[in-house]
Protein backbone atom coordinates (compact mmCIF):
# COMPACT_ATOMS: atom_id res chain seq x y z
CA UNK A 1 0.00 0.00 0.00
CA UNK A 2 2.79 2.42 0.95
CA UNK A 3 4.57 1.54 -2.30
CA UNK A 4 1.47 2.38 -4.37
CA UNK A 5 0.91 5.67 -2.54
CA UNK A 6 4.55 6.69 -3.05
CA UNK A 7 4.27 6.08 -6.80
CA UNK A 8 1.05 8.07 -7.07
CA UNK A 9 2.63 11.00 -5.21
CA UNK A 10 5.83 10.87 -7.26
CA UNK A 11 4.10 10.50 -10.63
CA UNK A 12 1.01 12.68 -10.18
CA UNK A 13 1.82 15.17 -7.41
CA UNK A 14 5.50 15.95 -7.89
CA UNK A 15 5.44 19.12 -5.80
CA UNK A 16 4.02 17.23 -2.80
CA UNK A 17 6.50 14.38 -3.33
CA UNK A 18 9.38 16.92 -3.21
CA UNK A 19 8.13 18.32 0.11
CA UNK A 20 7.76 14.83 1.57
CA UNK A 21 11.25 13.89 0.33
CA UNK A 22 12.78 16.96 2.00
CA UNK A 23 11.05 16.22 5.29
CA UNK A 24 11.99 12.53 5.07
CA UNK A 25 15.62 13.49 4.34
CA UNK A 26 15.83 15.61 7.47
CA UNK A 27 14.36 12.87 9.67
CA UNK A 28 16.49 10.19 8.03
CA UNK A 29 19.65 12.22 8.59
CA UNK A 30 18.81 12.69 12.27
CA UNK A 31 18.28 8.95 12.72
CA UNK A 32 20.99 7.48 10.46
CA UNK A 33 23.47 10.29 9.73
CA UNK A 34 26.22 9.12 12.08
CA UNK A 35 25.92 5.50 10.92
CA UNK A 36 26.27 6.52 7.27
CA UNK A 37 29.79 7.77 7.89
CA UNK A 38 30.89 4.28 8.99
CA UNK A 39 29.79 2.33 5.90
CA UNK A 40 32.54 0.26 4.31
CA UNK A 41 32.37 -1.53 0.98
CA UNK A 42 33.98 -4.87 0.17
CA UNK A 43 32.12 -5.71 -3.06
CA UNK A 44 33.50 -3.09 -5.45
CA UNK A 45 34.44 -4.97 -8.63
CA UNK A 46 38.08 -4.93 -9.67
CA UNK A 47 38.83 -2.22 -12.22
CA UNK A 48 36.12 0.14 -10.98
CA UNK A 49 35.85 2.98 -8.49
CA UNK A 50 32.73 3.52 -6.41
CA UNK A 51 31.81 7.20 -6.20
CA UNK A 52 28.97 8.76 -4.23
CA UNK A 53 26.34 10.31 -6.50
CA UNK A 54 26.82 13.69 -4.79
CA UNK A 55 30.43 13.70 -6.12
CA UNK A 56 29.48 13.18 -9.77
CA UNK A 57 28.52 16.09 -11.99
CA UNK A 58 24.80 16.17 -12.86
CA UNK A 59 25.75 16.65 -16.52
CA UNK A 60 27.73 13.38 -16.44
CA UNK A 61 24.71 11.59 -15.04
CA UNK A 62 22.40 13.09 -17.68
CA UNK A 63 24.85 11.97 -20.36
CA UNK A 64 24.91 8.46 -18.83
CA UNK A 65 21.11 8.22 -18.93
CA UNK A 66 20.92 9.63 -22.46
CA UNK A 67 23.42 6.98 -23.62
CA UNK A 68 21.12 4.12 -22.59
CA UNK A 69 18.74 2.57 -25.10
CA UNK A 70 15.05 3.29 -24.67
CA UNK A 71 14.38 -0.30 -23.61
CA UNK A 72 16.54 0.23 -20.49
CA UNK A 73 13.81 2.47 -19.07
CA UNK A 74 11.01 -0.02 -19.56
CA UNK A 75 11.72 -1.37 -16.07
CA UNK A 76 13.83 1.45 -14.62
CA UNK A 77 12.04 4.73 -13.93
CA UNK A 78 12.68 5.63 -10.27
CA UNK A 79 13.06 9.38 -10.91
CA UNK A 80 13.47 11.93 -13.67
CA UNK A 81 16.81 11.95 -15.49
CA UNK A 82 17.39 15.68 -16.06
CA UNK A 83 20.11 17.75 -14.33
CA UNK A 84 17.65 19.47 -11.97
CA UNK A 85 16.31 16.12 -10.73
CA UNK A 86 19.84 14.73 -10.31
CA UNK A 87 20.83 17.77 -8.23
CA UNK A 88 17.76 17.25 -6.05
CA UNK A 89 18.80 13.63 -5.45
CA UNK A 90 22.37 14.70 -4.67
CA UNK A 91 21.04 16.99 -1.95
CA UNK A 92 18.58 14.44 -0.57
CA UNK A 93 20.08 13.05 2.65
CA UNK A 94 17.89 9.94 2.40
CA UNK A 95 19.05 9.01 -1.11
CA UNK A 96 22.16 6.82 -0.99
CA UNK A 97 23.27 6.95 -4.63
CA UNK A 98 26.49 5.50 -6.04
CA UNK A 99 28.19 5.32 -9.42
CA UNK A 100 30.66 2.73 -10.69
CA UNK A 101 33.40 4.38 -12.74
CA UNK A 102 35.57 2.34 -15.11
CA UNK A 103 39.17 2.98 -14.02
CA UNK A 104 40.45 2.43 -17.56
CA UNK A 105 38.45 5.12 -19.36
CA UNK A 106 36.66 7.11 -16.62
CA UNK A 107 33.20 6.24 -17.96
CA UNK A 108 30.18 5.58 -15.79
CA UNK A 109 29.54 1.84 -15.99
CA UNK A 110 26.64 1.66 -13.56
CA UNK A 111 24.39 3.58 -11.22
CA UNK A 112 22.71 2.29 -8.07
CA UNK A 113 20.86 3.63 -5.07
CA UNK A 114 18.95 2.94 -1.90
CA UNK A 115 16.02 5.34 -1.61
CA UNK A 116 15.66 5.42 2.17
CA UNK A 117 12.92 6.34 4.60
CA UNK A 118 13.24 7.51 8.18
CA UNK A 119 11.10 4.63 9.47
CA UNK A 120 13.89 2.18 8.57
CA UNK A 121 13.20 0.96 5.05
CA UNK A 122 15.15 1.36 1.84
CA UNK A 123 14.34 0.52 -1.79
CA UNK A 124 17.11 -0.67 -4.09
CA UNK A 125 17.55 0.29 -7.72
CA UNK A 126 20.31 -0.06 -10.29
CA UNK A 127 21.11 0.45 -13.96
CA UNK A 128 24.10 -0.97 -15.80
CA UNK A 129 25.37 0.92 -18.85
CA UNK A 130 24.49 -0.87 -22.08
CA UNK A 131 28.19 -1.31 -22.94
CA UNK A 132 28.91 -3.00 -19.59
CA UNK A 133 26.10 -5.54 -19.46
CA UNK A 134 26.96 -9.17 -18.87
CA UNK A 135 29.99 -8.40 -16.67
CA UNK A 136 28.32 -9.01 -13.29
CA UNK A 137 28.08 -5.33 -12.40
CA UNK A 138 24.36 -5.52 -11.54
CA UNK A 139 25.06 -8.27 -9.02
CA UNK A 140 28.02 -6.32 -7.61
CA UNK A 141 25.89 -3.19 -7.23
CA UNK A 142 23.19 -5.18 -5.43
CA UNK A 143 25.85 -6.36 -2.96
CA UNK A 144 27.09 -2.78 -2.54
CA UNK A 145 23.54 -1.61 -1.82
CA UNK A 146 23.13 -4.42 0.70
CA UNK A 147 26.33 -3.37 2.47
CA UNK A 148 25.14 0.22 2.61
CA UNK A 149 21.57 -0.50 3.69
CA UNK A 150 22.20 -3.31 6.14
CA UNK A 151 25.29 -1.47 7.37
CA UNK A 152 23.12 1.27 8.82
CA UNK A 153 20.31 -1.01 9.92
CA UNK A 154 17.69 -0.70 7.16
CA UNK A 155 15.23 -3.28 5.89
CA UNK A 156 15.68 -3.40 2.12
CA UNK A 157 13.09 -3.94 -0.59
CA UNK A 158 12.92 -3.85 -4.36
CA UNK A 159 10.51 -4.47 -7.17
CA UNK A 160 11.64 -6.52 -10.12
CA UNK A 161 9.83 -7.74 -13.19
CA UNK A 162 10.11 -11.42 -14.01
CA UNK A 163 10.17 -10.26 -17.65
CA UNK A 164 13.41 -8.35 -16.97
CA UNK A 165 15.46 -11.53 -16.82
CA UNK A 166 18.90 -9.96 -16.21
CA UNK A 167 17.69 -7.81 -13.32
CA UNK A 168 15.65 -10.65 -11.86
CA UNK A 169 18.64 -13.01 -11.90
CA UNK A 170 20.90 -10.30 -10.48
CA UNK A 171 18.53 -9.69 -7.56
CA UNK A 172 18.39 -13.39 -6.78
CA UNK A 173 22.11 -14.09 -7.17
CA UNK A 174 23.27 -11.17 -5.01
CA UNK A 175 20.85 -11.60 -2.14
CA UNK A 176 18.58 -13.82 -0.16
CA UNK A 177 15.09 -12.60 -0.99
CA UNK A 178 11.56 -13.15 0.16
CA UNK A 179 8.65 -12.48 -2.16
CA UNK A 180 6.39 -10.12 -0.24
CA UNK A 181 3.75 -10.16 -2.96
CA UNK A 182 3.18 -10.54 -6.65
CA UNK A 183 2.11 -7.34 -8.35
CA UNK A 184 0.48 -6.48 -11.68
CA UNK A 185 2.55 -6.63 -14.87
CA UNK A 186 4.51 -9.69 -13.71
CA UNK A 187 6.38 -7.72 -11.03
CA UNK A 188 7.53 -9.06 -7.69
CA UNK A 189 7.81 -7.00 -4.54
CA UNK A 190 10.85 -8.44 -2.76
CA UNK A 191 12.31 -8.05 0.70
CA UNK A 192 16.07 -8.42 0.65
CA UNK A 193 17.26 -10.53 3.58
CA UNK A 194 20.60 -10.26 5.34
CA UNK A 195 23.07 -13.11 5.09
Amino acid sequence: MLYAIAHILRDKLGWLWNIIESFNGMLFSLRYGKRMRDISFTNIPEGYNLVALRDVSPDSMVEFFEHQPEEAFKYFCPHAFDAKSIKRLQNNRAFMGYVLIDQFNGKIAGYCFNRCFFHGQGFRGRLVDVAYRGKGLGTAMNKILNEAGFGIGLRLFETVSKDNVASYRSALSASNVKVVREMPHNELYLEILEG
